[in-house]
C-alpha cells in the first residue's frame, strides 16, 4: 500500500453557503472507492484497537450520538486527509483541529447522513463528490458526553474548500505521508498520566481523539514509519506551544 495519488472522477467542493441537499446523492451506490480503503475498513471493523483504549463505550447508550467523516482523497503529495480547526470562541472543543462532524439531527437518516451534512456545513465539500468506504465502531468522548462514530470517506477532488467562517476557521488537506514522518510524531501526556498519540503538521496539532484515529488507522495500514517513541510532550506544555484544543 503506497502513498500514491489514486485519481478518481468526482465533483469539487461546492460553496459553503448553498444549503446541503443530500436527497440527490443519498443513499450512494458508488464503485470509485480504492480498494485499499474498502480493505481498512474491513480490517478497522474487526480490530481491537489500543489506541483507542480510552474512547470505548462502556455503555452502549451513553452520550450524544454524533458523526465525524475521516475523508480521504487526493492531493498534490498524494493521498490526503481532510482537517478542520475550530474556532476558538465555541463552547465546545474550542480551538480545536479534528475531523469534520458534528451531533446527530432529528432529521438524519442515519451517522453517515450526519457525516456528510455536517462536513459539507463546515467544509463546503460536495456530498455528491464523497464515496463512503464504510463505518467503523462508536467511540466516546467523555468529556463533552459525545458518542462518535466514524465514517470513513473518499473524494477525488484536487480544490480546497473552505471554512464556514463561524465554527470552522480554517480547513487543510494533510498528505499521509506527513502524518507518517518521523519528525512529525510524538507522543503526549495528559494530567491523569495517559499517553496517547500526537502529530504537527503544517503547524497543526493533532492529539486525543483525532489523533487516536489518525495512529490508529496507520498502523492498520501499514504506512507507519520507525520514528522515536520516548519523545513524550506534556499536554499543558504542548498546547501553550501549539494551540489545538482543550478538554479531551
Amino acid at each position: 500500500m503506497s502513498f500514491s495519488a489514486i485519481r478518481v472522477m468526482a465533483d469539487g467542493p461546492g460553496a459553503y453557503a448553498d444549503p446541503v441537499d443530500l436527497d440527490r446523492v443519498y443513499p450512494r451506490h458508488r464503485t470509485d472507492v480504492p480498494t485499499w480503503l474498502t480493505g481498512l475498513a474491513r480490517q478497522a471493523a474487526d480490530d481491537s484497537p489500543p489506541e483507542l483504549v480510552r474512547y470505548l463505550l462502556d455503555d452502549p447508550a451513553r452520550g450524544r450520538p454524533s458523526a465525524v467523516l475521516v475523508l480521504f482523497g487526493t492531493g498534490d503529495a498524494g493521498t490526503d486527509l481532510l482537517l478542520v480547526r475550530r474556532s476558538r470562541t465555541l463552547r465546545s472543543h474550542p480551538d480545536e483541529v479534528c475531523f469534520p462532524g458534528g451531533s446527530v439531527s432529528a432529521g438524519d437518516r442515519d451517522v453517515v447522513h450526519t457525516a456528510l451534512r455536517e462536513s459539507a456545513e463546515e467544509t463546503g465539500l460536495d456530498p455528491a463528490g464523497v464515496a463512503v468506504a464504510g463505518t467503523l465502531r462508536p467511540l466516546r468522548i467523555a468529556w463533552t458526553d459525545f458518542r462518535v462514530t466514524p465514517v470513513l470517506g473518499w473524494w477525488g477532488a484536487e480544490a480546497e474548500p473552505r471554512g464556514d467562517r463561524g465554527e470552522v476557521v480554517s480547513v487543510h488537506r494533510v498528505p499521509l505521508a506527513e502524518f507518517a514522518d518521523p519528525a512529525n510524531r510524538f507522543r503526549v501526556r495528559y494530567q491523569d498520566g495517559y499517553i496517547s498519540p500526537g502529530f504537527l503538521v503544517r503547524e497543526l496539532f493533532v492529539w486525543g481523539f483525532t489523533g487516536s484515529i489518525v495512529d490508529w488507522l496507520m498502523r492498520l495500514a501499514g504506512w507507519g514509519r520507525p520514528w522515536d517513541t520516548s519523545r513524550i510532550e506534556e499536554l499543558p506544555d504542548a498546547l501553550r506551544r501549539y494551540g489545538g484544543g482543550f478538554g479531551r
